[in-house]
């Protein structure tokens, strides 16, 4: 089975997760729709790697929300081990003041149906999936367990996806918001190549 899923419609689920600290007995990505998505996976809670990475999403937060997006987490870990660990302050390796939905996946079938789930040790690989107003995932990344991921490229490809919708336009290495971009044709990468007079 191919373990690619953009252009595809992001896999259904229903379970319980954590939002602002209190238990939700059933959060849906279909909840969401209309709005962009960022839904990462991380291994566990109570680890090393994974606390500095849902702080990090939570510190750009409002820029996401500037831009018509939710993020949401998910790990193979229990609601309850979700709602200690947010109880937790940050000085001790907890993830208190995260606001954003945690998701649960217990029984291990969100990961296992976004290709993420690493089979011999039952938890998730660093995986993200950008999703688009209709739910159909536009970007996808998965980097293994010791390797966090940036905050800050996650922005820019929403920013790239937004961009693209709005003007048609294509958006060519290292593009950021404000930069040049280019038609989607010959002419239009001539153009791009043209050197600044």
């Amino acid at each position: 089975m191919s373990s690619l899923l953009i252009g595809k419609n992001a896999p259904h689920f229903k379970t319980k997760a954590v939002v602002k600290g209190k238990i939700i007995d059933e959060f849906s990505l279909d909840d969401l729709k209309g709005k962009y998505i960022l839904f990462f996976f991380y291994p566990l809670d109570f680890t090393f790697v994974c606390p500095t990475e849902l702080h990090a999403f939570q510190d750009k937060l409002e820029e996401f929300h500037k831009r018509g997006a939710q993020i949401v987490g998910c790990s193979v870990d229990s609601w309850y081990t979700h709602a200690a660990w947010i109880n937790q302050p940050k000085s001790q390796g907890g993830i208190a003041g995260v606001e954003y939905p945690i998701v649960s996946d217990l029984n291990k079938d969100i990961s296992r149906n976004y290709h993420v789930l690493k089979e011999d040790e039952g938890l998730a690989y660093r995986g993200q999936f950008l999703i688009d107003k209709q739910g159909i995932i536009r970007h996808q990344l998965v980097n293994d367990l010791p390797i966090g991921r940036s905050v800050d490229e996650a922005l820019r490809l929403l920013d790239a996806l937004i961009f693209h919708e709005k003007h048609g336009e294509v958006c060519p290495a290292n593009w950021t918001a404000g930069a040049k971009s280019m038609k989607p044709t010959q002419e239009g990468l001539l153009q791009y190549f043209e050197p600044v007079k």
